[in-house]
């Protein structure tokens, strides 16, 4: 057992490096995860037939087809296609950015649905015109409506960066997999890596349960 600790002691500050590139990874992808989902959700309930069309295709492809293939497809084939270099990290973010953004879309989508439509045809009776309408009435109502799912697509898209280690990025499971080829002991270290993500994911979503209770007890006043 001790001989255990003392390998946990070892490893564990190049581990940390990979968690720490870990959390900046999801941080980043998700702020611009929130933007791409609100532009392509704006643009499937737009009037306006090619914006449709658009988001259509980009939600179709990417819900469509593996993280995985995601990944390679950037990192290996669009910069072989296009005679491009794009570090390891800059194709995480994309890859990860990508992916989270088609799924807020929906959930973006399904909060802005959740809000009475009366409220649009109101403030259009009064002559509002419905870029303002959707500024200052409807999305303000909807983000409240839909943070719970947002809280959660960041869990999720937190796990999602350990696949990226097969592009090279040097996140947690790639940390792992160097010190495994060094060591050769994989049973200790990818449980190692298990219990981290674990406690984070824990941590993370008792922090985002209050504050899912406050805006309740705000929205309830």
């Amino acid at each position: 057992m001790n001989g255990f600790f003392e390998y946990v002691g070892t490893c564990m500050p190049q581990l940390l490096v990979g968690m720490k590139l870990t959390i900046i990874m999801t941080f980043l992808a998700l702020i611009l995860a929130v933007v791409i989902g609100l532009v392509a959700c704006l643009f499937s309930i737009s009037k306006v037939k090619p914006l449709n069309w658009l988001s259509g295709i980009y939600l179709s492809v990417i819900r469509g087809t593996p993280l995985l293939v995601q990944a390679f497809f950037i990192y290996f084939g669009l910069t072989s296609a296009m005679g491009l270099r794009i570090p390891a990290f800059n194709a995480a973010i994309i890859v990860l950015c990508l992916n989270a953004g088609a799924y807020l879309s929906e959930i973006f989508r399904s909060g802005i649905a959740a809000v009475n439509k009366g409220q649009m045809e109101a403030a259009r009776s009064l002559g509002l015109p419905y870029g303002v309408v959707m500024r200052k009435i409807i999305l303000p109502q909807a983000i409240r409506i839909v943070i719970p799912s947002v809280l959660n697509q960041f869990i999720i898209t937190l796990k999602d960066t350990s696949i990226l280690s097969v592009i090279g990025c040097g996140e947690l499971m790639r940390q792992g997999q160097m010190i495994v080829a060094r060591n050769f002991r994989s049973f200790e270290t990818y449980a190692i890596i298990a219990v981290m993500y674990y406690v984070v994911v824990i941590f993370l979503t008792k922090v985002f349960q209050m504050v899912e209770r406050r805006l309740a007890n705000k929205c309830s006043r």
